[in-house]
């Protein structure tokens, strides 16, 4: 995992190389277009639809990383060594820590200097990693929004996949080496995030086709959104003021509707110290979102450089604590 972790912050990302996540996009596009055909508009018939179509995809994916770890646990010598390569390298195609820096620096970077000017190469940039309407957004918006999918994504991209990994780890070093291991594991929530991100939208028929692959991303991030709420402030404030910028955060985030994603904002916000929050268009529609540490700073690229340093310190803090105690268990 340390070397998975490690090979995604070099790499990250490459276009070059075939990706899971564009595998299992690809299996949702072909099973969401032959189950509509069957359900047509009925919501009975699209929520089974959307309940088939994510028992097959996170299956499949659980099943596929199974066979990888198999691949390795299973061989001796030379070809043990070319497992483990692979495993290491499926791995880290489960982490997402340097493709979310890329793309939100690629916005920051694309910021012209003078705030008069268009930023119009920024909200092209910034079209491609957030869900919300970018044509007309300022430069301070820009920053805020790029503020926001860097604390929110940095959950589901970074260590809601390391906590899986993680539990799988521990699943095996209590004996069950037959059962699914930190790959499948990852790529199973990697599926349900996947499914999420493509159908867990409330308009059309996705009202009822995204529900299931909704709600099994919330499940399956509820607890590591939750983790990084209590281990953030321990790298980013003195631990004396731990306790009031937990009860900050879980104050303004469950104000949000999604059980997860106001959560991870809210923490980073508290603990960067950076206003986030306010209105977003998404089409034709306006969200009012609740504002996260009201008061703060306003989001700038110096905010933003400080969320995503925060995420690659963590990342490394869960890894040493993992790892530590993976060495007090075998003594």
């Amino acid at each position: 995992m340390i070397a998975a972790a490690g090979l995604d912050w070099l790499i990250g990302d490459p276009r070059w190389s075939p990706h899971p996540v564009v595998w299992m996009g690809q299996g949702i596009r072909f099973l969401r277009q032959r189950m509509e055909q069957w359900a047509g508009d009925r919501p009975r018939e699209l929520r089974l639809s959307g309940g088939l179509i994510t028992t097959v995809l996170v299956l499949t994916s659980v099943a596929a990383g199974w066979l990888v770890e198999r691949l390795w646990l299973q061989s001796n010598g030379l070809w043990q060594w070319a497992a483990g390569l692979i495993l290491v390298v499926a791995l880290a195609s489960a982490l997402a820590a340097r493709s979310l820096q890329d793309g939100v620096m690629a916005v920051i970077n694309a910021l012209p200097e003078n705030g008069d000017q268009e930023p119009a190469l920024a909200r092209e940039r910034l079209s491609w990693i957030v869900g919300r309407e970018t044509k007309q957004l300022s430069h301070e918006e820009i920053l805020r929004a790029a503020a926001e999918t860097a604390s929110e994504n940095a959950v589901d991209g970074i260590f809601a996949p390391l906590f899986w990994m993680l539990v799988g780890v521990a699943l095996w070093r209590a004996g069950w080496l037959q059962g699914p291991g930190p790959l499948a594991l990852a790529w199973g929530f990697k599926a349900s995030s996947t499914l999420d991100s493509m159908l867990g939208y409330r308009r059309g028929r996705l009202r009822w086709l995204g529900t299931a692959g909704a709600r099994l991303d919330d499940a399956l991030t509820w607890l590591p959104c939750r983790l990084v709420m209590v281990t953030l402030p321990l790298i980013s404030r003195s631990w004396g003021v731990w306790p009031s910028l937990v009860r900050a955060a879980e104050r303004d985030g469950s104000l949000d509707p999604s059980p997860n994603a106001g959560r991870s904002e809210a923490i980073y916000a508290h603990c960067a110290g950076v206003q986030l929050g306010g209105s977003n268009r998404y089409g034709d529609t306006w969200i009012e979102k609740p504002l996260l540490k009201a008061g703060g700073a306003e989001a700038d690229a110096h905010g933003v450089r400080t969320i995503l340093s925060l995420s690659a310190r963590l990342e490394w803090m869960w890894l040493v604590a993992a790892s530590g105690m993976s060495l007090l268990t075998k003594q």
